[in-house]
């Protein structure tokens, strides 16, 4: 049996989370990238949730104001509905951007039992210590992340004008090794789930 391929014929809700609100950012080239990576595969069904449009605020609440529930209305939904997550993420100063820890920390459950792999960019280190930063993050919020990411190193320079990757082949490969993987885990989850709800005894 291949687990990549849904036993019940229904794609993978598979949420891709744009990191980046910084003014100036570099990650819609690097989310219009990823998504065309999506595009021709039928495994998952794609929404994207851009934190720059989320405005979460950062002081956490049992009970959140008006403006607070309105914010988490736009993504709370979203990330309850997804079978799996792809975080694209910048490495600002070691680590990863303030918005997307708002966004962990004002959930939890919705990330239970669920599949997180990374695509990311930055300087020299292509994003990679901020992702190995988030598995401890996602570890706490009892997610699994995958192996494989895709990375980045100096993003800029990577692609033309149009936002196009001047020699893909590499990338494209990495990315389809953490698609693969992530609808495994995905797969999996969701048949385990569906038998026995995670946290029950």
């Amino acid at each position: 049996m291949d687990l990549t391929t849904p036993e019940n014929g229904a794609p993978l809700k598979l949420a891709v989370i744009l990191s980046s609100n910084r003014e100036g950012r570099f990650g819609p080239v690097i989310a219009d990238w990823f998504l065309s990576r999506t595009a021709g595969r039928d495994d998952f069904a794609v929404d994207l949730i851009d934190l720059a449009d989320a405005d979460l605020p950062t002081t956490l609440s049992y009970q959140p104001g008006s403006a607070a529930r309105a914010a988490l209305a736009k993504v709370s939904p979203k990330l309850s509905a997804a079978d799996a997550f792809v975080v694209l993420t910048p490495e600002y100063n070691h680590s990863f951007p303030a918005s997307l820890k708002s966004l962990i920390d004002w959930h939890f459950t919705q990330w239970q039992a669920k599949p997180v792999g990374f695509v990311s960019y930055g300087g020299i280190s292509g994003g990679l210590r901020a992702v190995e930063q988030l598995r401890q993050v996602f570890a706490e919020m009892h997610a699994v992340t995958v192996r494989d990411t895709v990375s980045f190193h100096n993003a800029a320079t990577h692609f033309d004008g149009e936002g196009r990757h001047k020699d893909p082949a590499a990338c494209d490969a990495a990315a389809k090794v953490m698609l693969d993987q992530l609808a495994w885990w995905g797969n999996a989850l969701r048949t385990a789930k569906s038998a026995h709800p995670y946290g029950q005894a």
